[in-house]
């Protein structure tokens, strides 16, 4: 959506103190630990644009809470499989060969959004070491929840997405659907029969730059919205409404254990 056309669709601006506000009245308390993925513009016109919005989500969650944004990188990932564009055959392993090794204070997100990736870039905000599935943090646990994200399993129980269950985070969707809930690769993570695939990412090792190959699981989101339909049919999932954006607030762990029920018995694997 264009600038004119959110304005239009705005009838005052979204400030600061209003989603504070509105994040409060959604469930969010201070000292939480809330894992968010967001859509700048599903909120309206935003005073201070994604700055605004990083700035009231630290409010919210306060000097004792902990703010957790995914900071996934794709570009960093094997060429062979790219489709969105993909690059010509002859193009392969020179991308191998030169790629530069993944830098938490340097690469980018890709596809994460405007918010995600100011709040890569906020004081204080401290980032993974996975070069593919990294995640930003900011706040009292921010350290701890992003330190030794190892390769694979890339989702697992040791990686932040573990320590935020142990952690019982709370998930806020702000202004995007179950499909953004990067929560549920956790579930798919904790399952033993899942399919796996070979990834590849420029990285650091022992002060080196190289190409290092590793085995996953496939990660799929596709039947997320499903599991989040089903999930709402048997828990509690606050709903309300952040600026113009609709959002959702549920328990991590609640939303985890559902899924990993729900994937064997729906996914054919």
């Amino acid at each position: 959506m264009k600038e004119k056309e959110i304005i239009d669709h705005t009838t005052m601006p979204i400030t600061v103190k209003r989603m504070v506000l509105d994040i409060h009245k959604l469930g969010v308390q201070e000292g939480d630990c809330i894992i968010v993925h967001s859509s700048l513009s599903k909120l309206g016109w935003v005073c201070g644009g994604p700055q605004a919005v990083v700035q009231a989500l630290l409010e919210a969650v306060g000097v004792e809470g902990t703010l957790i944004m995914p900071a996934q990188s794709g570009d960093w990932s094997d060429p062979a499989e790219w489709e969105h564009p993909p690059v010509p055959q002859d193009w392969i392993e020179i991308i191998y060969r030169e790629m530069p090794a993944y830098d938490p204070y340097k690469t980018p997100t890709r596809g994460m959004g405007r918010i995600a990736e100011v709040f890569r870039t906020f004081p204080q905000t401290v980032r993974s070491q996975h070069p593919q599935v990294s995640f930003c943090a900011n706040g009292k646990q921010a350290s701890s929840i992003v330190s030794n994200h190892e390769l694979t399993p890339q989702f697992g129980m040791a990686s932040p997405l573990g320590k935020l269950y142990n952690l019982n985070a709370k998930v806020h969707l702000l202004g995007v659907e179950y499909d953004s809930c990067t929560s549920f690769h956790l579930a798919e993570a904790r399952i033993e029969r899942m399919p796996e695939k070979r990834m590849g990412a420029a990285i650091f090792e022992d002060g080196e730059r190289v190409w290092k190959w590793f085995t996953d699981c496939r990660y799929d989101s596709d039947d997320f919205a499903a599991i989040g339909e089903s999930f709402e049919e048997h828990y509690s999932v606050q709903k309300g409404s952040v600026g113009s954006a609709e959002c959702r607030l549920f328990d991590m762990r609640e939303a985890v254990d559902f899924a990993e029920q729900w994937l064997p018995k729906n996914r054919l694997f």
